[in-house]
């Protein structure tokens, strides 16, 4: 799906993709982990990538089964370079009201990688229901 630089839009793509991850049958506070994750990172391509400029479009890919969500979003800014976002729990940030988007998305999800110079980021979350227990190889 592709939507404007707009919060309205991007209200709507999440409201689909979270409908869709209730129904795969993630438990409540998963749901609210990914709900924050995902918001935080179109709000991000709206404002930061895309510079709220509505003639530029954020692209949203998402697969959800029940044993895990995959989200895509990709802007058309600039981009920028992750290791160089100041990490916001650093004694000399603790008090600045921005710059914990990204440490919510990585603390939420399961994965999350950064790619294309930072205009795409990938949220991926398993469902805590379907791989508790579970072995892995």
């Amino acid at each position: 799906m592709t939507i404007a630089s707009d919060y309205a839009d991007a209200r709507e793509v999440q409201r689909l993709i979270l409908e869709e991850i209730d129904q795969a049958g993630f438990d409540h506070d998963t749901q609210f982990g990914i709900k924050l994750a995902l918001e935080e990172a179109i709000i991000n391509a709206i404002k930061h990538g895309n510079k709220l400029n509505k003639k530029k479009q954020v692209h949203v890919e998402w697969r959800v089964t029940p044993e895990m969500v995959e989200i895509m979003i990709e802007d058309e800014g600039p981009g920028f370079d992750r290791r160089s976002v100041p990490d916001p729990t650093h004694d000399g940030n603790l008090e600045k009201l921005t710059g914990r988007g990204i440490l919510l998305i990585e603390s939420y999800m399961s994965d999350v990688q950064w790619s294309k110079g930072g205009r795409r980021v990938r949220l991926v979350k398993k469902n805590p229901r379907t791989t508790r227990g579970a072995k892995s190889a």
